[in-house]
């Protein structure tokens, strides 16, 4: 008999009690005695038995689900953070939903679907402030937000100390002797970008620098983008002996033009990245970058979020991970007589 023909009556008859004893088991009553529990138990064991979905809700008015609302779910970092997230929900006991909402009115579809017709018990919504989608998320849903930094006291939040880290790629520079130092950024509107070029900016600061807005590069995450905004700077005749870029994709793309410009990295020009994406120990010449624990992000967000749905708490947690630097061969001392630059 396989689990998905066992029965909770299949169950019952193994056990030797009712049916109602077995569902009181399932949901943890404290009425059965722990002799009864052991049998229910052994005989859930040897059956493979797995409650369903919708009895799990009629018994609980839970359906032990949950939704993940994603920007997309092929960038990296979001793809790290919602395995994350799957793999703890899944060890709870809970099944997990991951969907993409490129714009407000996919987002507002999927919370629709998802979420209003209680088809699941709370979500997850990565980048919430991308555009206007953290105003449509319904006032009575367990929410966590991953990605930005806490806004209100409304919701639990997750994310990386941006700003922290932003100061530590900026400060690995300035103490290698760099100062005309280029920062390529995420979208601005985003807090990670935001955050991340205020680290940058108070290295600068402290190190008697004054930043310079000519060498702040907007990108749009993209390998492209990097490759673009670094060829328009090369082109202006600034000189720049480093530079920061918040992803890898766009250091990547910056090297690129660094290189098609005749600029050696990190002789020329040092690169540092963001996200320690798998490739980055592998690119040429290796990746200095920011690590984060993207998965890890994802494993506290879905921890909060079951202790939301579970115990409707009304105080809410704010948790900020810190990023690792990793150095790799892409920056190096300043040379003090370069060939150019």
């Amino acid at each position: 008999m396989t689990s998905t023909h066992v029965t909770i009556r299949d169950v019952a008859a193994r056990a030797g009690v009712s049916h109602q004893t077995v569902s009181r088991v399932i949901n943890g009553s404290e009425r059965v005695n722990p002799e009864t529990k052991a049998r229910v138990d052994s005989a859930i064991a040897e059956l493979d038995y797995r409650p369903s979905a919708t009895a799990r809700f009629l018994n609980t008015g839970y359906t032990h689900t949950l939704a993940c609302l994603s920007p997309n779910i092929t960038d990296f970092t979001f793809a790290s953070i919602i395995d994350g997230a799957e793999t703890e929900a899944r060890l709870q006991g809970y099944f997990f939903i991951s969907s993409s909402a490129p714009n407000e009115a996919g987002f507002t579809m999927l919370v629709e679907e998802l979420v209003s017709s209680r088809r699941t018990d709370g979500m997850m919504v990565i980048n919430p402030y991308i555009d206007e989608r953290s105003l449509l998320i319904p006032d009575d849903t367990p929410t966590v937000l991953l990605g930005a930094r806490p806004r209100s006291e409304e919701f639990d939040t997750v994310c990386l100390n941006d700003e922290e880290a932003g100061r530590t790629a900026t400060q690995h520079l300035v103490d290698l002797g760099h100062r005309q130092i280029a920062h390529i950024t995420g979208p601005m509107r985003e807090d990670c970008s935001q955050d991340r070029c205020s680290g940058y900016r108070e290295v600068l600061w402290k190190a008697g620098v004054t930043p310079n807005p000519a060498l702040l590069l907007e990108g749009d995450w993209s390998a492209t983008s990097g490759y673009q905004v670094v060829k328009r700077l090369l082109q202006s005749g600034l000189p720049f002996t480093a530079l920061f870029a918040q992803n890898d994709r766009m250091a990547v793309g910056a090297i690129r033009a660094l290189r098609e410009a005749g600029k050696r990295v990190p002789q020329d020009v040092s690169v540092v990245g963001f996200d320690d994406m798998p490739l980055a120990s592998y690119f040429d010449p290796p990746l200095t970058t920011m690590r984060q624990d993207t998965v890890e992000m994802g494993r506290q967000a879905a921890r909060l979020l079951i202790d939301c749905v579970e115990n409707t708490q009304t105080t809410r947690n704010h948790v900020f991970l810190s990023a690792e630097l990793v150095v790799r061969g892409s920056t190096a001392p300043l040379d003090p007589f370069p060939d150019s630059i």
